[in-house]
């Protein structure tokens, strides 16, 4: 019998969805499009501020994670309990995200009990503000040379963690934090 993904440990979570690093694929700017599509017509624009298309499949030429993260911006009177809905009906699994920016909500997609299942998405909700990620983002797309230093820096990780993706993610931190602070002092307050 199969457990279902929310009843495995994090190692076997690890062992299921192993850290995957390939080159960029120039396909996921038009999944990242066809996606947001989806997701606007799945919670009406409406309820949307804006939606970004962010993490490493956003940078051209970087090696990344084969998923892409969405970052959705909700309005502060957004219904979340029928957000919740109607992203499940548009084949998301809801997780709660107690430790991250309100509205504590994280969504995937492509994620089974049997492993990855066609493109993997994660669509991160959170309301309005001035998020690292998209500076991030920018800096990347801004300085070629970091974006390579940082896609060295992953293969290197994904050696090291392959089925720990907690270790993973929390082994770039640094990398990110430092990069965050120099683009934000580039770019003053852009969002």
């Amino acid at each position: 019998m199969t457990k279902n993904l929310g009843d495995m440990s994090f190692e076997e979570l690890g062992k299921l969805f192993p850290i995957i690093i390939c080159k960029y694929d120039p396909s996921w700017k038009s999944l990242y499009l066809s996606e947001k599509l989806n997701i606007e017509n799945a919670i009406g624009s409406s309820n949307i501020v804006r939606i970004n298309h962010y993490g490493s499949t956003s940078v051209p030429n970087l090696y990344a994670k084969p998923t892409i993260d969405i970052l959705l911006e909700i309005k502060d009177e957004t219904d979340t309990e029928k957000l919740i809905m109607d992203l499940k009906a548009a084949g998301y699994q809801y997780s709660p995200q107690p430790n991250n920016p309100a509205p504590h909500m994280m969504f995937m997609k492509g994620y089974t009990p049997d492993g990855f299942v066609g493109q993997a998405y994660h669509l991160h909700v959170r309301y309005s503000g001035d998020w690292d990620e998209l500076y991030f983002r920018d800096y990347l797309l801004l300085h070629p040379e970091i974006a390579e230093e940082y896609g060295k820096h992953k293969l290197e990780l994904k050696e090291k963690f392959e089925h720990d993706r907690e270790a993973y993610t929390q082994s770039k931190t640094e990398f990110i934090s430092s990069v965050t602070k120099d683009a934000r002092a580039e770019f003053g307050k852009k969002y």
